[in-house]
């Protein structure tokens, strides 16, 4: 039996985990916040800006299910490590950019350190959870969400004082440089999980992405339940704002505002999700909580009312805000393999922001958005489904 960790040494990996999420949604959205001046910049019109935003999705996704061999290889930490350097050092570069070709090639860059960060976080963020002894994956993921709104704060600050976005992004790299070099030292390592698991006499089987993970059906379900969830919060994050201003006659300043809420919602129900999931489990609290984003959306679909509709919009934030950390979780629980599961599950997640919205869009083409945007029912719908995939292997209950 493995010695419990200080409570000191928890607490530290707790908060440098926080402070690597954070970092990682901070430079996300400082990016975000400036894509006008870039475009702007370049003299794009938004055809061309959204062929170049394309290949962040796609360097995320080819480099996300190498994830775990890397993990394997050199542990999280080191991982981390250098995919924070690489970003670090690209996201200067977005502002420099010569042409689009040039933005995308970068983007793609980014895209494949930012989605390896992402994996490597999680696997990070699971490990404390477990030397912990409770749930913690909600609130790491509510520190990417407020290292989001800091970051997009500061970048409508910056584009206010008419700051360059080359300067812009390099001063918000030094920044995050400095936290994650605090952070990452007080991250725990995989490598030294298992080494610690073999000197117990436990095997330890090197985490990699292969057969006996994508032949998993548990892993399959949960990352379909992911899928739902991730593209009911893509639709949000691309349509809400757009749906306000088309279908309620909201002003720009309303619509966004809309969207503000449902964003602040989100980081509210991850701030919270730690204590409910402890209480009322994590299943149930999946299971309750697609039922209250469907709700919303009803509402926000059904009832024409900007209060209502915003009302709506807090539901649909609040049911899905933890349905992604809570299987990042899930995965991670998956024997010897907690890596590659958390690669697994993540890529085809990442997937459902990618392709989701897009065809939303297709579909509102076709029937309107307000019509469209009830697939966000059935994705909500699929999550009740799939939720029970989220329940602890039996190998590993206590």
């Amino acid at each position: 039996m493995e010695t419990a960790a200080p409570p000191r040494s928890v607490a530290s990996a707790v908060w440098a985990t926080r402070a690597v999420f954070a970092t990682n949604g901070g430079m996300f959205a400082t990016w975000v916040s400036r894509i006008p001046a870039v475009r702007d910049d370049l003299g794009a019109d938004e055809r061309g800006l959204g062929f170049a935003l394309l290949f962040i999705a796609v360097g995320s996704l080819l480099a996300m299910p190498l994830s775990s061999r890397l993990i394997g290889l050199v542990g999280e930490r080191v991982v981390i490590s250098v995919c924070v350097a690489v970003s670090l050092v690209a996201y200067p570069v977005l502002g420099l950019a010569p042409s689009l070709v040039a933005l995308a090639a970068v983007l793609f860059v980014i895209g494949a350190g930012v989605g390896v960060w992402d994996v490597a976080m999680n696997v990070a963020g699971h490990a404390v959870e477990q030397r912990a002894g409770r749930t913690l994956m909600p609130g790491f993921h509510a520190a990417w969400s407020l290292g989001g709104v800091t970051g997009a704060g500061l970048g409508a600050l910056a584009a206010r004082l008419g700051v360059q976005p080359a300067a812009h992004f390099a001063a918000a790299s030094v920044l995050a440089a400095m936290l994650s070099a605090w952070a990452v030292r007080r991250l725990p390592n995989a490598r030294e999980t298992g080494a610690r698991a073999g000197a117990e006499g436990e095997r330890h089987v090197p985490p990699a992405l292969g057969l006996p993970v994508l032949r998993d059906r548990r892993l399959i379900g949960l990352g379909l339940m992911t899928f739902c969830a991730a593209w009911a919060e893509g639709a949000a994050n691309d349509w809400l704002a757009l749906l306000l201003a088309d279908e309620r006659q909201a002003s720009g300043a309303a619509a966004a505002f809309g969207f503000t809420l449902f964003a602040s919602a989100m980081t509210v129900g991850r701030l919270a999700g730690n204590r409910v999931v402890d209480r009322w489990g994590r299943v149930r609290v999946l299971r309750t909580g697609a039922v209250v984003a469907a709700l919303g959306v009803v509402l926000l679909l059904s009832v024409p009312s900007l209060a209502l509709g915003y009302l709506g919009a807090v539901l649909w934030a609040l049911g899905i805000a933890i349905a992604f950390p809570l299987a990042m979780s899930a995965a991670g629980e998956t024997p010897s393999r907690g890596p590659a599961a958390i690669a697994m599950v993540a890529t085809i997640a990442c997937s459902g922001f990618v392709v989701g919205p897009p065809l939303i869009g297709s579909l509102a083409h076709a029937i309107g958005l307000d019509g469209a945007l009830w697939v966000v029912v059935a994705l909500a719908g699929g999550i009740v489904v799939l939720s029970g995939t989220a329940r602890r292997p039996t190998s590993v209950r206590g």
